[in-house]
């Protein structure tokens, strides 16, 4: 008995072809030029909004922060610089896979918390209202 190839998984047989992914994976780091300053701008904003307060929904976008930058800076930007370049060489081999997955969940990682963040000072703004104690 001859057995059947496995169906491939790369992005050509599910999503889209490889020159397409290659093109934007090429293009997502000079969406940095811009994400980034907006980042820093928005914590300093954030920061300067506080005006020294630490309680409630303030300290906990506060605690989530450190975490949002870190993972961006210690994941998802070297993720998406790793990713590019591979796909740019054509190499969609199993690390650009497993890149891609580990970029997949610090992403949906720093989504959650910053959406959390946006929902925490939609509540301070009164804007979203609080449950009832």
């Amino acid at each position: 008995m001859v057995d059947a190839p496995l169906p491939s998984c790369s992005p050509r047989g599910m999503f889209a072809s490889h020159a397409t992914v290659a093109a934007v994976k090429s293009t997502i780091p000079w969406g940095f030029l811009l994400l980034i300053p907006a980042l820093a701008a928005t914590g300093g904003t954030g920061v300067i909004l506080a005006m020294g307060r630490r309680a409630g929904p303030i300290g906990a976008k506060f605690k989530r922060m450190p975490f949002i930058a870190g993972n961006g800076i210690l994941i998802l930007i070297p993720s998406a610089l790793f990713l590019a370049s591979k796909a740019q060489a054509a190499e969609f081999d199993a690390m650009f896979y497993a890149v891609q997955a580990i970029e997949l969940i610090a992403g949906a990682t720093n989504i959650t918390l910053l959406a959390l963040n946006g929902r925490d000072g939609l509540k301070m703004k009164g804007w979203l209202r609080r449950k009832p104690a």
